[in-house]
């Protein structure tokens, strides 16, 4: 994989990993969503209105065209478990930006998703 490809590769993955965060930072500005028949649709446009989760939103659309440049020049068979990638930039920017804990064992996980990635991409 040459370094354009692991650039659209990583670009995706990193794009995924912020949309995640920006969703999760604009369900936390609305509270804990029940749902039910009379207030659905209040509820939607309540988090339609979020700037987070707009924002994320457009990450996931820009990460899927960036993705699909980076499926285009390198298999499946590697790309996808590079994916893996976004558990570790979910925890570090979890924990930095929204106060999550990382415990000792997360920490553990991740440490192995760092070396399955680095065996994959020697491959």
């Amino acid at each position: 994989m040459n370094l354009a490809t692991f650039g659209f590769i990583f670009a995706g993955i990193c794009l995924n990993a912020v949309a995640q965060l920006l969703l999760k930072a604009g369900t936390n500005a609305v509270g804990a969503i029940h749902l039910s028949a009379e207030n659905w649709f209040a509820t939607g446009i309540k988090l339609a209105t979020q700037l987070p989760i707009i924002g994320g939103l457009t990450c996931y659309v820009i990460s899927v065209v960036v993705w699909i440049i980076g499926l285009s020049r390198v298999d499946v068979t590697i790309a996808y478990p590079m994916l893996s990638l976004g558990y570790i930039i979910n925890a570090v920017g979890a924990w930095y930006f929204l106060g999550e804990a990382v415990s000792a064992q997360r920490l553990l996980a991740i440490g192995v998703i760092i070396i399955g990635v680095v065996l994959l991409t020697r491959s």
